[in-house]
């Protein structure tokens, strides 16, 4: 059997929260902050896995909800890190075979219930409401979530002891436990209720993962996930809650940080979360990536992140640079490289904003193609490459300063 997850902090932060550490799984090293790159169905799209070991990814995330039909058949070849998906981009089927994490898909219920037809956005949505009762396509019970597949149109159902054993058929390293994400619209009073049934939930999947988290050989681990909304009472209770919850002496082996609260918000709720959560457990900041994201969330405890985000930007024509984000659409001609001084394969290569303007507008599927692998390589390697900036400014004990002046260059868009 090889053993599970371990968790090292080599330097902390003055606060006592962020930190650079190690995570040892099955499947190898995470040095964190480490962002963590989404392959929802199991590879990462437009990608392939040398690709990602290029441009320096530790780890890939995929859904435990979108491969729930596959999972039998992921188990049968041993686990996610030994599977070959069939790819639709043509960039290759050969597996990813280092470490590896599955969310639960407690975003799809949100997203297929309350949030259904919403947009999510931490900056913009104040005035959202919840999708009507007779409209939603998810309906959840203390059981687990019953809803209606929008592909297929048929009904389903997923509880944490399906959560669990789906997850653990798919054999990542590291597991999300079922939860409920509440929306931005939902009243302190449901955050209530639906906190406590995801506590509930979290024994439950505790239970569950503890009967087959050795079944495919090695060692899977989970991750307890926090709710509690924009709410102080209730992040702190849940954090000690879940922080404390063991079955027969066996508790959580890490914490994902979850929910939908306003982009303002975001440092005060980690700082909340990890006052109250054990400092020797890592955290993972679930679906952000942004700049200030990643140094906020560092600053207040977060180890690990993931996020869709730099992958479906790039393919819309949003380019990463230390300058700020920039959109294609404005570069017709443009002989420019990308982002002075970057170390991706794309810019490498001498590939300026011009040249990607014109595969990116063209009408043909191969040069779109083509795009969509040198923009997600680029924007991609950006966000990794920040997060190893931050592990070395933490190791080298210049965090504030450099944080300061990288915010002031991205958001001021002081130069380009």
């Amino acid at each position: 059997m090889i053993e599970g997850l371990s968790f090292k902090i080599e330097k902390a932060l003055p606060n006592g929260l962020g930190r650079a550490g190690m995570i040892w799984t099955a499947h190898g090293v995470i040095k964190t902050p480490a962002f963590i790159a989404v392959g929802t169905h199991g590879y990462v799209r437009f990608l392939s896995s040398a690709n990602l070991t290029q441009l320096g990814a530790q780890a890939m995330l995929s859904n435990g909800y979108h491969l729930r039909r596959r999972a039998p058949e992921i188990a049968g070849a041993g686990g996610l890190a030994a599977w070959r998906p069939e790819r639709q981009d043509e960039i290759g089927n050969m597996p990813w075979q280092g470490p590896t994490i599955t969310d639960s898909g407690g975003f799809q219920v949100m997203s297929l219930g309350s949030g259904l037809g919403k947009v999510v956005s931490m900056e913009k949505e104040r005035q959202v409401t919840n999708t009507a009762h007779k409209e939603r396509l998810a309906r959840v019970t203390e059981e687990g979530v019953s809803f209606i597949d929008p592909f297929d149109a048929q009904p389903d159902f997923i509880g944490p002891e399906e959560s669990m054993r789906i997850q653990c058929q798919i054999g990542a390293d590291i597991h999300m436990a079922f939860d409920e994400l509440t929306s931005l619209a939902d009243s302190y009073e449901y955050n209530i209720e639906a906190m406590r049934r995801t506590e509930r939930w979290a024994k439950r999947s505790l239970n569950a993962h503890l009967q087959h988290r050795d079944d495919l050989g090695y060692r899977q681990n989970l991750y307890a996930v926090l709710q509690g909304g924009r709410w102080e009472d209730l992040r702190r209770q849940t954090a000690k809650n879940l922080a404390t919850m063991q079955i027969n002496g066996i508790g959580f082996d890490g914490f994902g940080l979850g929910g939908a609260f306003l982009k303002e918000d975001l440092g005060e709720i980690l700082r909340w979360c990890n006052e109250e959560l054990p400092a020797d457990k890592p955290k993972h900041l679930l679906g952000l990536s942004h700049p200030d994201d990643i140094l906020i969330g560092t600053a207040m405890g977060a180890d690990t992140f993931d996020c869709v985000a730099p992958m479906r930007e790039a393919r819309h024509g949003k380019i990463y640079t230390k300058f700020g984000s920039l959109n294609l659409r404005q570069f017709r001609d443009s002989g420019k490289v990308l982002d002075p001084g970057c170390d991706c394969a794309t810019c490498q290569a001498g590939w300026t904003l011009g040249s990607l303007r014109a595969l990116w507008r063209s009408g043909d599927s191969e040069k779109k193609r083509h795009f969509y692998n040198l923009a997600s390589i680029h924007n991609l390697r950006f966000t990794i490459r920040l997060t190893e900036q931050i592990r070395a400014a933490i190791l080298g004990d210049y965090f504030t300063e450099f944080k300061d002046d990288f915010l002031r260059h991205y958001y001021q868009k002081t130069s380009y």
